[in-house]
Parts: structure tokens; C-alpha cells; sequence
């Protein structure tokens, strides 16, 4: 199955052919300030991502060990990867095309989650990332 995703001018776009991880929700204080809530994220291997079109990708280091990937223009949040994990590429679920078949089964950093949100019930939690 080939999955596909854009940011919302449609200046970056990407296909994804291979396997999607189920969604993920990051509640670190970095991922909330980036995305303006939580980041909600499939993964694939970074192989199986290839960019339709990428001209206004730019990527945000915000520590040695991770990186940001959204559109310059529009400023649409995209991609997360962990720069010691180079072969796994996290993606921002709500940039993939309708029908994803995706379900979201856990919860990040559930300790710095935001006060004013409430949860959702029946994830597998962590309050770090382990």
C-alpha cells in the first residue's frame, strides 16, 4: 500500500511506500510548541519516503539529537527524526491523504502534557520516552 501526504500549500509532498507504524501522541513541551498542541505521528523507514516535491522543506534543529521537518511556506509541521535513529522517520499523521487505516495506541511524555487537554482514554502510556 502507498501511502500519501502533503502540508497544506502542497509545495511539499511525499508518498510512503511501505509499512506505517500506528499514531503515536508526543506531549513533550517541545512537540506541543512546535505543532501548537501534541504531535500525533505515524513512522516508516526513511527509505520507504520519497518527495513528490520538497522545494520548501526545511528542517529545525532545535537539539543535537533531533530534527523538525516542515514547509517554509506555509508552515505546516511534517516530519520529526532522531538523529541517532536515521533509518526511522516520524510523520505527522494529520499530513497524510484520507483514508490513513491508522489507529492511535500510545501516548509520549504524558507527564508534560498540557493542563488544558484531557486525554485520551485507552492509550498505552508513558510519562518519558524509554
Amino acid at each position: 500500500m502507498t501511502a500519501t501526504g502533503r502540508c497544506d500549500c502542497g509545495l511539499v509532498r511525499y508518498s510512503v511506500h511501505g509499512p506505517l507504524r500506528e499514531v503515536y501522541n508526543c506531549h513533550c513541551s517541545r512537540c506541543r510548541r512546535i505543532t501548537g498542541h501534541f504531535l500525533a505521528a505515524t513512522a516508516a523507514h526513511a527509505d520507504d519516503v520519497s518527495f513528490v516535491s520538497d522545494a520548501t522543506l526545511k528542517w529545525y534543529a532545535p537539539h543535537e539529537t533531533v530534527q523538525y521537518g516542515f514547509c517554509a511556506e506555509c508552515g505546516s509541521t511534517l516530519f520529526w527524526r532522531a538523529m541517532n535513529a536515521p533509518e526511522h522517520l516520524s510523520i505527522a499523521a494529520g499530513s497524510l491523504d484520507q483514508p490513513t487505516g491508522l489507529s492511535t495506541t500510545r501516548a509520549w511524555w504524558v507527564a508534560e502534557a498540557a493542563d488544558y487537554h484531557e486525554r485520551q482514554t485507552g492509550l498505552i502510556e508513558f510519562d518519558y520516552e524509554t
